[in-house]
């Protein structure tokens, strides 16, 4: 199944030049939301397209709940925070809570396993963004 062009009506594009070389640079980074509320893949990561997919949702809806403002109120679990420690992004540092937990639900969504085993309140606000997304 190919990749649509848009998801939650967020668009795929080809990276940029520069894009292309921090891609290059970080070939653990599979895919990312961009500054013009885009998404992109990268090209050399190896990925299955199912595993693209799976990236290009995480990205659309955390550009969804960027762009609706969503603030669920949960915290990391100790799997997930021992998961988050030590990476680029650090999300177990406070000032990335928010980032986080966007993280962690569109993890969960798209059936991504390094969401860990996620808690009551984690899929109360999946629920919550579920019902937000258009139909």
């Amino acid at each position: 199944m190919p990749i649509p062009t848009k998801i939650h009506g967020f668009e795929l594009r080809s990276p940029y030049a520069g894009e292309l070389q921090y891609f290059a640079k970080n070939p653990h980074v599979a895919g990312m939301a961009t500054e013009d509320n885009r998404i992109i893949l990268n090209p050399a990561s190896g990925l299955s397209e199912q595993e693209k997919m799976a990236v290009a949702q995480n990205e659309a809806l955390r550009l969804f709940m960027k762009q609706k403002n969503f603030k669920p109120e949960f915290d990391l679990t100790d799997e997930q925070m021992k998961f988050f420690q030590g990476l680029k992004a650090d999300y177990a540092k406070p000032e990335n809570k928010l980032a986080a937990q966007h993280t962690i639900i569109s993890r969960i969504m798209s059936g991504d396993p390094s969401a860990g085993t996620p808690s009551p309140e984690q899929m109360k606000a999946v629920k919550q963004l579920k019902a937000m997304l258009p139909k």
